[in-house]
């Protein structure tokens, strides 16, 4: 009986343990939105995941550490999602591109995580290293995704022929520029259009520049 109920009381601190890095990682993602990288200390987020600041260093050894695990934890998922869109040789070209921007809007732009390109953008001079980190990282590996696509549009016949990887940064820029008004001016600036009607009409922009036409396949 004793023994019993000693493995009773050990067995939710346990799992409590184990449960804290993604308590942390929850945490920060949510102050870092909310604060920006410089004004964000680590106590704050010791606060909001309900543990000492003590119990942060346990696990990560400093607040840049912390910020690219929490990011990149979060983001990975997109990132995955978009590269299984690149993978998908069943849809045409265009409108495998049309998913990899509605997707990448739905999993960044709608969520926490939309936060991350204005902050970057703002911090990038105090923080170089954070920047470039997260550009090699998480961008780089989205555009290389993205210019996946369409070199399979290209390869198809579907696409003109063209540089994929400079047409990624293109297609990948409305998302960007979205995702940052309605972070900076939303609450400021009227006529801010609605992103799915803005992305909607990027992409059919930019895909009918790409698409060739009937009558120029023959």
């Amino acid at each position: 009986m004793s023994t019993h109920n000693t493995v009773e009381i050990k067995e939710p601190a346990r799992r409590r343990k184990e449960a804290r890095p993604a308590e942390l990682l929850a945490a920060a993602l949510d102050v870092f939105a909310e604060k920006g990288f410089a004004a964000t200390r680590l106590e704050d987020i010791a606060t909001r995941a309900g543990v000492s600041k003590g119990t942060v260093y346990l696990y990560f050894d400093s607040k840049e550490a912390l910020f690219k695990a929490a990011i990149e934890t979060a983001m990975i998922p997109a990132i995955e999602a978009a590269e299984a869109i690149a993978n998908d040789a069943g849809k045409p070209a265009a409108a495998l591109l049309r998913s990899f921007v509605f997707g990448w809007w739905e999993r960044i732009g709608t969520t926490s995580l939309g936060a991350v390109p204005k902050l970057l953008v703002a911090e990038s001079g105090n923080f170089p290293e954070v920047a470039r980190w997260f550009h090699e990282e998480i961008i780089s590996r989205a555009l290389r995704a993205m210019a996946r696509v369409i070199a399979i549009g290209i390869e198809r016949g579907e696409f003109r022929p063209i540089e994929p990887t400079l047409a990624a940064r293109i297609v990948f820029s409305p998302i960007f520029s979205i995702i940052v008004w309605r972070r900076t001016f939303a609450d400021c600036a009227a006529g801010l259009p609605d992103p799915h009607v803005f992305l909607d009409a990027a992409v059919t922009l930019l895909t009918d520049g790409m698409v060739i036409q009937a009558k120029e396949a023959k």
